[in-house]
């Protein structure tokens, strides 16, 4: 799964820091979704979807 969240954090002035923190996460996570080394889990991603105030399907997307 792919996903556009280091451009989308970046258009809301977010550090990854900031998201994480925001998420619930650690930094650590948020970067290995950026370089899409982790797939987060729906609850996540949904979490991080309404922190960008997008839908889902807006951030993440499957390879084709």
């Amino acid at each position: 799964m792919r996903n556009r969240i280091k451009q989308l954090r970046k258009e809301a002035g977010l550090r990854q820091e900031d998201l994480a923190r925001l998420a619930g996460v650690s930094r650590q996570t948020i970067i290995a979704i950026e370089n899409d080394k982790y797939d987060p889990s729906l609850e996540l991603a949904m979490k991080i979807a309404g922190l960008l105030k997008l839908y889902v399907e807006d951030i993440f997307f499957l390879e084709s």
